[in-house]
């Protein structure tokens, strides 16, 4: 399973950006899809998940101002994040709890990570 973020870049403090992720490869089944940030120094950090049936769970700091989503047909997830502020600022990296194919275990895997900068 591979994922491709995309989305990332440079924008003003309250504006908004669309962050997409596409799975791709051998897929046999996609549980769980989220959206974790990493800043310098610091631990990746969840930002929001988001369940095959559409349960969502979000970070403290981006409730109300972000919403995840996800395609099952298509397995992609995109994060609408808006009202940003300097502190969103971080590498993005999109996850899947995944099977590769039905005999495999269940498996988490990681996307490259996009830049999303917010300057104040």
């Amino acid at each position: 399973v591979q994922l491709q973020a995309s989305g990332g870049g440079l924008v003003q403090a309250g504006g908004f950006l669309r962050l997409s992720c596409a799975a791709s490869g051998s897929i046999s089944s996609i549980n769980t899809m989220g959206w974790y940030r990493q800043t310098p120094g610091k631990r990746r950090e969840l930002v929001a998940t988001i369940t095959r049936d559409g349960s969502t769970n979000y970070a403290d700091p981006v409730k109300g101002r972000y919403t995840i989503s996800r395609d099952n047909t298509k397995n992609t997830t995109s994060l609408q994040m808006s009202r940003l502020k300097p502190e969103d600022t971080g590498v993005y990296f999109c996850n899947a709890e995944a099977r590769s194919s039905w005999y495999n275990p269940l498996s988490i895997f990681w996307g490259q990570g996009t830049l999303v900068t917010v300057s104040s």
